[in-house]
């Protein structure tokens, strides 16, 4: 089962250092609206064809806007090998309520 992680858990490691990677699977017009710096995005319907592109090597935490694609992602994701992922519990709108206020909230 993939461990669901709170935005400031995330915050914090990211701060301290922890290399991560941060897929983010909401469509294109959801990033352009609210995106986290750093991401690597691969919406949910590419996830399959693509997945060679997310790294297995550190930390995965996947995103969405509130939880619940990304939690399908993760699972995925486990399931063909990955072995370090995490969803971030509430998505880009908890970012948003916790983490920065700056991104907006849709």
């Amino acid at each position: 089962m993939v461990a669901e992680t709170q935005a400031r858990d995330i915050a914090e490691r990211l701060a301290g250092g922890e290399d991560m990677t941060l897929l983010d699977v909401r469509e294109g017009w959801e990033v352009a609206h609210a995106a986290m710096d750093g991401i690597l995005h691969i919406p949910m319907g590419e996830i399959v064809a693509r997945r060679d592109e997310v790294p297995k090597d550190r930390p995965l935490v996947c995103i969405c806007h509130h939880g619940m694609r990304s939690a399908q992602v993760a699972g995925f994701l486990e399931q063909q090998g990955w072995d370090q992922v995490e969803n971030l519990s509430g998505g880009i709108d908890a970012w948003s309520q916790q983490v920065d206020s700056s991104i907006p909230r849709y």
